[in-house]
């Protein structure tokens, strides 16, 4: 018998494919790095020195050579919209650079027009767009139905915010959505004014958006179904093996069931349904094992909106004004105290897991009040998870090791909208955003994310904002919370399957777990810091099949 990191396999057992000739990063602490790694039956046979790993070598083994690349577990996407992307290749990219064109409202205005001129849609019928961002407009406004009304006046627009908790809409859109100056601003929700009146600007955010978006137009099922093959390969390209779908009705949920019974998915998902509609899930085993690669995780709530939006619900005003000019903003939580200790008290009752959406510290001071009313305690080990938990305070880290939370952290924000988080919350708040070094020291694991569509899947752009904390002014924000680059990968790899529930059997390179790897064409832990977010993604590996290569350059 040989002996490779603690497993043992039968000398009689051949691999399917030996991969050597570059670096190994097993992402286990107890052997972190290997000469080689053995795959059979869509698991890893054997990984470690190449000797050893030899020994499982047959005449039809085939040997892989790295060629110096590196070799890693296959990402986890701890939180993203897979929905989105099977939708968006519909839809016109209004994202400032680097992620779109857009710089100012003329070209905003230019860029959805010509996305409309390609996809010639019929009169009434919408015309939609993603990624907008008044914030990096020279303008330094929103948009209006002053802006797109003489553009584009037969049709219902949707311009929908980087958050995805928003959208601007022309009039024809407001029409069609039936917001008029007589409509009242929901609790929880905003609905921009023109200045002096009554009648709607465009702009919508929270509660007064989640009924225009739960009514969003939808491809037909049979369209669906034709683009899950490229939308998982946007993740492949990536390097994740693992994806999520992070909000999901039960209508979407019923088609990518669907979907997955035809054996339409390559990538493991995991489906989060939304509180919501929690009584139409009552029917589903909420945290089950992967039937057709798809899976429920959890069940998603929400506690408050986004801080770029200005949304997002903290214990402290705003340094500048709300979304609709409010003085003294300290923003909304998306649901009275009441209804959402309710909503989490109903599913910590089924004995699911919650995933709750919380960017501002009121946001997380409820639902931590919520956990204790229940008497949730670290030693359930539920690892519920606060997505995002962006403007988490130090003190509530400490109740986090208490309860028992883990959060999946967002560090693209710091590049994005660190230099916005200064000037609407001030330099100490917004340096504290995404506290992974203070969470490391706890003992707290911990995930991060791309948000997807917010930001791009893009992982190593994720291990660069957590490793170096740069805006794009280019300035550090927060440089004790600064990671190393091996705590990062960790967030995408071990700690997210962690987190899933996974870690058994992903996450790291260690015989008998999902052969799930990524080829990288450089060792990340070997690159200088500015150089991580150029690194590329050479193949995607799941359970030992090859689902995306990347072409010659």
């Amino acid at each position: 018998m040989g002996d490779i990191m603690g497993q043992t396999f039968s000398p009689g057992t051949v691999a399917e494919v030996i991969y050597q000739g570059g670096d190994i990063i097993t992402m286990n602490c107890a052997a972190p790095t290997a000469e080689a790694l053995a795959v059979k039956d869509g698991r890893i046979l054997a990984v470690g020195s190449k000797e050893e790993v030899l020994k499982t070598r047959g005449n039809t083994t085939r040997i892989v050579d790295l060629g110096g690349k590196a070799l890693l577990p296959g990402f986890l996407d701890a939180h993203s919209h897979f929905n989105n992307a099977l939708q968006i290749v519909g839809w016109a990219n209004v994202s400032p650079p680097p992620v779109g064109p857009v710089t100012d409202i003329p070209g905003l205005i230019a860029t959805v027009k010509a996305h409309a001129d390609r996809m010639k849609p019929e009169k009434g019928e919408w015309i939609i767009a993603y990624g907008y961002d008044a914030n990096e407009l020279h303008e330094k406004r929103d948009v209006t139905i002053n802006d797109l009304d003489p553009v584009f006046p037969d049709n219902p627009v949707m311009l929908i915010h980087v958050s995805n908790h928003g959208a601007v809409l022309n009039s024809a859109g407001l029409a069609k959505a039936d917001v008029t100056e007589k409509t009242e601003t929901p609790a929880g929700g905003i609905i921009a004014r023109l200045p002096g009146s009554n009648r709607p600007a465009g702009l919508l955010m929270e509660t007064a958006f989640l009924p225009i978006f739960a009514d969003m137009p939808q491809p037909a099922e049979e369209e669906k179904f034709a683009s899950f093959k490229q939308a998982q390969l946007e993740y492949a390209r990536n390097g994740y093996t693992t994806i999520q779908e992070g909000a999901t009705n039960y209508a979407d949920f019923v088609t990518i069931r669907k979907a997955a019974e035809k054996n339409l998915l390559f990538l493991d998902l995991v489906v989060l349904p939304m509180v919501t509609d929690l009584r139409q899930f009552s029917g589903e085993n909420l945290d089950p094992a992967y039937r057709h690669r798809l899976k429920l995780g959890g069940v998603k709530l929400f506690g408050d909106g986004s801080p770029q939006g200005k949304t997002a619900y903290w214990s402290k005003p705003l340094l500048t004004r709300g979304p609709g000019g409010e003085l003294a903003w300290c923003g909304e939580p998306t649901f009275p105290y009441e209804t959402f200790a309710k909503m989490v008290a109903a599913v910590y009752a089924t004995g699911a897991r919650i995933y709750c959406h919380c960017n501002g510290d009121g946001a997380i001071d409820n639902l931590i009040k919520a956990f204790d009313e229940i008497g949730v305690k670290a030693d359930q080990d539920r690892r519920d998870v606060v997505v995002h938990s962006q403007f988490v305070r130090d003190d509530q880290l400490d109740r986090y090791v208490e309860i028992g939370l883990t959060p999946s952290f967002f560090t693209n924000h710091v590049f994005f909208w660190g230099d916005i988080h200064v000037q609407n919350t001030g330099e100490e708040r917004a340096s504290f955003i995404s506290p992974m070094a203070a969470s490391k020291a706890r003992g707290i694991r911990f995930s991060n994310h791309t948000d997807f569509s917010v930001t791009p899947l893009d992982p190593f752009m994720t291990i660069w904002t957590a490793i170096t904390r740069q805006t794009r002014s280019g300035r550090v924000l927060g440089p004790d919370q600064c990671v190393d680059v091996l705590t990062a990968l960790r967030a995408l790899t071990l700690d997210a399957a962690w987190q899933y529930r996974e870690e058994k059997t992903k996450g790291s390179l260690e015989a008998c777990k999902l052969a799930d790897l990524v080829i990288i064409d450089k060792n990340p832990l070997k690159v200088k810091p500015d150089d991580v977010r150029n690194l590329k993604v050479v193949e995607t590996i799941k359970e030992g099949r090859s689902v995306y290569r990347r072409e010659e350059q």
